[in-house]
């Protein structure tokens, strides 16, 4: 029996790719996004080469986890095999956006990673965002590397071309992005001024135990 299309998550992606635009996170059609629904494991992402504000819920492309096209008339993004590989090793992935931002795409093309500096940073995307070794746009070496460099993290640097995030839904995803470019924008800026700490070990244990078992005790909580 065909599984049900899930009209929710067709403007799910729609409309967080408006989010990123209007974030000036990514502009025209550069980047992906994509969502896995756990009901019926089947993965919804972004067409190929078409511009956000343009998109419609007919465009969006249903695939199951080996990549089979279940829904839609469109081609899949071109970094479906990404996608694809994280959703496969990630059980806690549920939403990825690969995005091209200014500040972390900035770092990302310099091959340099990013650290942890804040503690938003550290509660959210982990101890450090590290860059994924250069292949091919599409290709199955960069979904290979880009796994290998993302790990257990919730975010990492495509080598001379953009950021990935991952979150356990979309809106998670969404804020992942939104951290890391901020953060990237402070570690840059603060290059300027002077030495910038690096929040020690210790402390980044401590603030994601804080995070897990007592959010309340966070500024944030």
């Amino acid at each position: 029996m065909k599984a049900k299309i899930s009209e929710a998550y067709q403007k799910l992606i729609i409309d967080t790719g408006r989010e990123l635009c209007q974030q000036n996170l990514t502009i025209g059609t550069w980047g992906n996004i994509s969502a896995l629904d756990p009901d019926t494991d089947l993965i919804y992402i972004k067409p190929s080469g078409m511009e956000y504000n343009k998109i419609e819920t007919r465009d969006i492309v249903v695939l199951d986890k080996q990549g089979k096209m279940v829904e839609g008339f469109r081609k899949p993004s071109m970094e479906t095999l990404m996608h694809l590989a994280i959703y496969k090793a990630r059980d806690d992935v549920r939403a990825i956006i690969h995005y091209h931002p200014i500040y972390s795409s900035a770092l990302a093309v310099t091959g340099v990673s990013l650290p942890a500096i804040s503690e938003d940073f550290v509660q959210l995307v982990g101890d450090k965002v590290v860059c994924a070794a250069y292949a091919l746009p599409g290709s199955e070496e960069l979904a290979k590397n880009t796994l290998s460099a993302l790990g257990k993290r919730k975010a990492v640097f495509l080598l001379n071309h953009g950021t990935l995030a991952v979150g356990r839904d979309m809106k998670e995803a969404l804020k992942v992005c939104e951290v890391v470019e901020k953060t990237a924008h402070i570690y840059i800026l603060s290059k300027k001024v002077g030495k910038c700490r690096i929040i020690p070990e210790e402390e980044i244990r401590k603030i994601q135990d804080l995070a897990k078992n007592y959010p309340e005790k966070l500024p944030d909580g």
